[in-house]
């Protein structure tokens, strides 16, 4: 497939899918997502975060840790990428090469199947702590020429020099897939950006608008979310939103011209010495 930037133009795609009650019909709904994706010659395509399996801790039911069933799982992830053209970046637990524990990892997979690498969530918040442990480090990727970084769920909340070390790499977006809400019990939003709403979605703003890129962040679709599915741009505007509790894959053209990273680079460490 010609490279979707040909005209400065990056063609994304955000997966707004449920909490699925197996590995093996999340696998369905990825290869799914995917026929879509490349029916809409989308380049690469963003899922919620730790989609394989699930994510541990909350009001739904996960299956135990299987280090086989994920490396299954990620080899037909990688032969349905290879299969439809479309790049992937797809949230699971992943063993840590120490053995310590679990890894919240995202994946990035291109369009040829091959695996380019991993972001795990670093800053884990207090209640994940029992089931994941960070590595430690991160990492700047790219599809079709384009830089792009990764930053999960609490971190792209509460952390924003996470997304600034990727957009001061020259990153031109940042994907953040999470999972915030519930399918059993919270609020019901009706607005996006509404004041009296949680936090979550002018969190977004700030992270693009500080960074003057491109900040794509992924949900599920929850019974009762605390953000949508949403696209922020450089300038801090929401382009595109996937309305609460609704599956959609969310298609968007970036203009790349937008995402200069300006703001990102302009921060200067010297004026916060640390005494």
């Amino acid at each position: 497939m010609e490279p979707t930037n040909a005209k400065g133009i990056l063609r994304i795609g955000l997966a707004a899918v449920r909490n699925a009650s197996s590995v093996e019909e999340r696998l369905r709904t990825i290869d799914r997502v995917l026929e879509d994706a490349a029916a809409h010659r989308v380049a690469i395509v963003c899922f919620p975060e730790a989609y394989i399996p699930g994510l541990r801790g909350f009001d739904f039911p996960v299956p135990p840790p299987d280090q086989r069933r994920q490396r299954a799982a990620l080899d037909e992830i990688r032969a349905e990428a290879r299969r439809h053209g479309v790049a992937v970046v797809v949230g699971m637990e992943w063993e840590s090469d120490d053995g310590q524990g679990l890894h919240n990892a995202a994946f990035v997979i291109g369009r040829d199947g091959a695996v380019e690498g991993y972001q795990a969530k670093n800053q884990i918040p207090v209640e994940e702590a029992p089931f994941y442990v960070p590595d430690g480090r991160r990492r700047l990727f790219d599809i079709d020429g384009v830089p792009f970084g990764i930053t999960i769920c609490h971190e792209g909340w509460r952390y924003p020099e996470a997304v600034r070390w990727s957009a001061a790499r020259g990153a031109q977006v940042v994907f953040h897939p999470q999972m915030t809400g519930s399918d059993g019990a919270g609020p019901t939003l009706a607005r996006w950006g509404d004041p009296d709403s949680p936090y979550y979605e002018k969190a977004m703003v700030m992270r693009g608008v500080e960074n003057t890129v491109y900040f794509a962040s992924v949900n599920y679709a929850l019974r009762h979310q605390d953000s949508a599915t949403s696209l922020i741009g450089p300038d801090g505007d929401c382009l595109a939103h996937v309305p609460y509790g609704e599956e959609r894959l969310l298609v968007h053209d970036l203009d790349l011209a937008r995402a200069t990273g300006f703001c990102a680079r302009r921060f200067n460490p010297a004026f916060y010495p640390p005494t």
